[in-house]
């Protein structure tokens, strides 16, 4: 995702994050065939447009959705990968807490993104909405190495999702 193409008012919201040295480094790490970096960026800024669109709080979403995927673990054999698919959001959580200082409503959106993989329960719609986006985006950066079909079925799934949330 190009930077330069985002809306200014976004980029005023996240830019702090943006330009955080730890942040940066998540355009080092592998996730879904893409940078952590690429992946977490696609997440807030399509989750931000949906919040804003709809009235919820569009911050929280671009904070939280930004910070979802911000661990820097290198998971060096299958074990730590796997097992990171169900631990990584309370690390993401404390680095956000650590260097952002992020809200609560923030934070609840980092903690259960993973959601229902993990067992914490999303609070607020803004929590749905991004744990529903980030498994939009996971699907579609997955079946670009699988066709078509795939996408299809998950931007159709994914609007009857989205129905549930309003």
């Amino acid at each position: 995702m190009n930077i330069n193409k985002l809306d200014k008012e976004y980029l005023e919201i996240v830019n702090y994050i943006l330009n955080n040295e730890e942040f940066l480094k998540l355009k080092k790490c592998e996730h879904h065939g893409i940078s952590r970096f690429d992946h977490s960026l696609k997440v807030s800024y399509n989750a931000y447009k949906f919040a804003k669109k709809n009235n919820l709080d569009y911050k929280a979403v671009a904070v939280g959705g930004l910070l979802h995927d911000f661990f820097l673990d290198e998971n060096v054999n299958l074990k730590d990968k796997f097992l990171s698919t169900f631990n990584h959001p309370l690390k993401a959580e404390a680095n956000a807490l650590e260097k952002f200082n992020v809200t609560s409503k923030e934070a609840d959106i980092i903690r259960s993104h993973m959601f229902p993989i993990n067992s914490i329960v999303p609070k607020y719609k803004e929590s749905w909405l991004v744990s529903l986006y980030d498994k939009k985006v996971a699907f579609k950066e997955f079946s670009y190495k699988l066709g078509y079909k795939l996408r299809y079925a998950s931007n159709l799934l994914f609007l009857l999702l989205l129905n549930v949330i309003k």
